[in-house]
């Protein structure tokens, strides 16, 4: 062979075995960083395509609706717990430490982020409240409602 082609073949091969480790480092890097999105039915029961629960410690986003009646908060510290439900019927309790997002309350859609810690049971580091695309700030409402008064007023 040639050397000049040796040293072309050389220079590729190397070109191409170091971008195969720096993609190998790179989803291993990744793989820590990723949370997947659950509802609770898939929790409980698995993925509907596969069937595959996520593992105790892994970090995973759960979205459904607060259970009324569930939320109990803890009178020294922040310290929040409450029950999530989806459409399939599906329910895991919720641990938050800290402060909850103002639009959350019972009966809300909400997202939580954390940690799986037992089979339907997440220990969250974030919450995220959720709200219909028919929200309107106070000050909002209350200068319609002031309108709505003053057409109404008008027409008598």
């Amino acid at each position: 062979m040639n050397p000049r082609r040796k040293k072309r073949l050389l220079i590729t091969s190397s070109v191409v075995v170091a971008l195969a480790v720096a993609t190998g480092l790179l989803l291993f890097a990744l793989q820590q960083n990723i949370d997947l999105f659950y509802t609770p039915t898939e929790i409980i029961q698995g993925k509907d395509e596969t069937a595959v629960k996520p593992q105790i410690g892994q970090r995973l986003r759960v979205g459904g609706m607060v259970v009324p009646g569930t939320v109990q908060r803890d009178p020294v510290s922040l310290k929040v717990s409450f029950k999530l439900i989806d459409n399939g019927g599906g329910m895991v309790t919720v641990f938050f430490n800290g402060i909850l997002p103002d639009l959350f309350r019972e009966g809300q859609g909400i997202v939580a982020q954390g940690k799986l810690i037992s089979a339907a049971q997440i220990n969250a580091s974030e919450v995220l409240a959720k709200h219909d695309e028919q929200y309107m700030p106070p000050e909002v409402t209350d200068a319609l409602q002031g309108l709505e008064h003053m057409k109404n007023a008008n027409n008598n």
